[in-house]
């Protein structure tokens, strides 16, 4: 199971492009596999990799997640071929539908068939992020296109998918899926087998799955978890991340955290890795003087 580290989803001099660029490098230097980037509210994650990707040699560097309503699919393949073409090879896509608060009550956008969204986008993304014209019509898109940029590689997709619909699209038409608030029984016993039975009756590759989760080392797992509790509240009440809490049959997102000593975080790791997660994309969280620092210590011993 490779090893990455979340990045620029807090604000503070880590969150900076300076910032983001130096954890780049310290994360190369150690020997962690990827770097990911939440898209949230700050910088634009395909941007600010695409930068980082010029500044570094060989990291994998991810977005976790892009949102897809808000851009068009043909003006996405440009920006992530050209992001690809800076990182030398080493950029991925992370997509993902959003949120109904976001996409409707905040950009004022139709989330409407949201499935039928995102099997329509990616029959017009994947073909030309493989580098290949494209020409499609369907309910919600109609294009004929086609881009060339200098020195870009084709780029691989990951959909963040959660129910039914969703993993058999990513199955069927990206490289995998990038999971958030996504606990190991819920990866084990509903993400790997609809993942993998999608992408096998489509004749794709073993797909990837990265699994992003809280992470702390401390010598205190109650205080921790209440901190991480409150700092993370939302995420138990958006609704497909509240599904994936129920499903796993926890309160709320602390519950999923790996949190304690050493031993204890290897053993939520070993687990992960049994269970068939690919990538472990690490949410390091500082719940106390420290910790951070010590959890990217220990997750670099993993390597």
């Amino acid at each position: 199971m490779r090893i990455g580290i979340m990045s620029g989803a807090s604000p503070g001099p880590d969150g900076t492009l300076d910032g983001l660029t130096a954890r780049a490098r310290d994360l190369e230097a150690r020997g962690f596999h990827s770097m990911w980037m939440a898209n949230i509210f700050g910088l634009d994650a395909i941007v600010a990799q695409a930068l980082v990707g010029a500044a570094t040699e060989r990291i994998e560097l991810g977005t976790a997640v892009v949102p897809t309503y808000p851009r068009h699919p043909v003006a996405l393949a440009q920006q992530c071929l050209t992001a690809q073409a800076a990182a030398r090879g080493r950029f991925v896509l992370g997509v993902g539908l959003s949120h109904k608060l976001v996409i409707e009550d905040m950009m004022g956008l139709s989330y409407a068939k949201p499935a039928r969204h995102m099997r329509e986008y990616m029959a017009v993304l994947g073909p030309l992020l493989r580098g290949e014209p494209v020409k499609y019509e369907g309910e919600q898109y109609r294009v004929s296109a086609g881009l060339q940029v200098p020195g870009a590689e084709s780029v691989d997709v990951l959909i963040a998918a959660l129910g039914d619909h969703m993993l058999k699209i990513a199955g069927e038409t990206s490289g995998g899926t990038i999971l958030w608030m996504t606990g190991s029984r819920t990866i084990e016993d509903h993400i790997v087998p609809k993942l993998r039975a999608a992408a096998s009756g489509s004749g794709r590759p073993e797909p990837r799955v990265v699994a992003g989760i809280p992470i702390a080392i401390t010598t205190d797992p109650d205080a921790a978890r209440e901190r991480i509790a409150k700092g993370l509240a939302m995420y138990g009440q958006l609704p497909s991340y509240r599904a994936m809490l129920d499903k796993e049959g926890v309160e709320g997102p602390a519950d999923l955290a790996l949190v304690g000593d050493e031993k204890t975080l290897s053993a939520g790791l070993d687990r992960l890795r049994d269970i068939g997660v690919t990538d472990f994309d690490a949410a390091i969280m500082a719940v106390e003087d420290g910790a951070d620092a010590r959890t990217l210590d220990f997750l670099e011993s993993r390597l």
